[in-house]
């Protein structure tokens, strides 16, 4: 698990064809690996893969061709900035939310505005998942944990102030661009509890207890 707070940014140093996968080398910069093992997860643009080879300022990865089929790290090239985070600790600070590094889909950057300071960005997402994204909620979007400000349809907006924008992949990207999107898992388990006809049933006296009606 991972929080989607990017810990560095990195650099796709080679990607590797390989009887139908990808062994992708990063450089990871100034991200510490004193604490990472062989076998170890590392979350690159959003998706968790698995340490196979370790240096000490970069590892290298394979990709498997399903992972490649529903994200963008197929679509990478030498020098690629990438987004990285190590996998979460349980005495780790959850500065965002509870990412599992299992990318749901691919969007697209459909536009970004000065907003003050900060900036407005506007994706749009395939049908199968933009149901799960609502206004307040959460979404990780290439490894980072965003807040979502509105939605129409399946478009939705964030909000990314000056610190995000600088030290995430976030400047190295323009409308146009795919990035990879993971929903929030809370908002999966509540569907499947809800197809499955076993969410209890809460009665207007609890609604009325807890102020909800």
């Amino acid at each position: 698990m991972f929080t989607g707070i990017i810990q560095s940014v990195g650099r796709v140093v080679r990607l590797e064809p390989r009887g139908g996968d990808v062994r992708l080398a990063v450089d990871t910069g100034d991200l510490d690996l004193a604490d990472v093992q062989l076998g170890d997860s590392i979350a690159v643009s959003g998706v968790c893969l698995t340490a196979i080879t370790l240096e000490p300022h970069g590892f290298s990865a394979d990709v498997s061709n399903e992972t490649l089929s529903l994200t963008t790290l197929g679509k990478l090239k030498a020098g690629d900035p990438v987004n990285l985070e190590k996998a979460l600790r349980l005495a780790d600070r959850l500065g965002g939310h509870l990412v599992s590094g299992h990318v749901d889909g691919i969007g697209k950057v459909i536009a970004i505005t000065p907003d003050g300071r900060s900036q407005r960005w506007t994706f749009e997402v395939p049908a199968a998942i933009s149901r799960y994204i609502a206004a307040k909620g959460s979404v990780c979007i290439d490894g980072t944990s965003l807040t979502v400000n509105e939605v129409a349809g399946h478009r939705f907006g964030v909000n990314l102030i000056p610190h995000t924008v600088e030290h995430t992949a976030f400047h190295a990207r323009r409308v146009g661009d795919a990035v990879n999107i993971e929903v929030d898992v809370i908002a999966r388990y509540v569907e499947r509890l809800l197809a499955s006809g076993e969410a209890p049933k809460l009665d207007e006296a609890f609604l009325k207890q807890h102020g909800f009606a």
